[in-house]
């Protein structure tokens, strides 16, 4: 009965020395709340390869990656846009998760060197992000498009500057 005793409580312990603490403690993937301001613009969140990783409307969620690959944090570029609005993007940085520091203690080398790093649990992402989309001027929009009259459409004072094109 000592025996079998004994090897339940080398459970715990074989575990804690084979596994990192981040992956313990923390996760990989983290929710990121998207909003902007005004609401209602669509945005895209593209990872540091460039691929398009979710896109939707604000205010959103999107579950990402802390991860890129080995020792590798990801970074992420939320771009904005909203029809009579200037177009805004924002990046997304991971950060060293504090609990990685816990393997000096719980998780060993096996868990600083190989599991955290690999799982992408080292890191963290914000919990949010947002932007503020500036309204285009009337001069803005203006260069922006194009409008087509006959010449009789065109005032008199204006008619002069025509140039002519075959």
């Amino acid at each position: 009965m000592r025996k079998l005793n004994f090897r339940f409580a080398l459970i715990p312990a074989a575990l804690a020395i084979l596994s990192g603490c981040a992956s313990i403690v923390s996760d990989s993937q983290y929710p990121v709340s998207i909003s902007s301001t005004p609401a209602g613009a669509n945005f895209e969140v593209r990872n540091r390869a460039g691929q398009v990783i979710h896109s939707g409307t604000t205010p959103g969620s999107v579950t990402l990656e802390s991860g890129a690959g080995y020792f590798k944090g990801e970074v992420y570029t939320i771009a904005f846009r909203k029809e009579g609005f200037s177009a805004e993007q924002t990046t997304l940085n991971t950060s060293l998760d504090g609990w990685y520091w816990g393997n000096i203690l719980f998780g060993g080398l096996i868990g600083m060197l190989a599991v955290d790093p690999a799982t992408g649990a080292m890191y963290k992402l914000p919990e949010d992000s947002a932007a503020t989309l500036a309204p285009l001027t009337a001069d803005a929009k203006a260069a922006d498009s194009l409008t087509l009259m006959t010449l009789d459409q065109v005032p008199e004072h204006l008619r002069d500057q025509l140039i002519p094109v075959n």
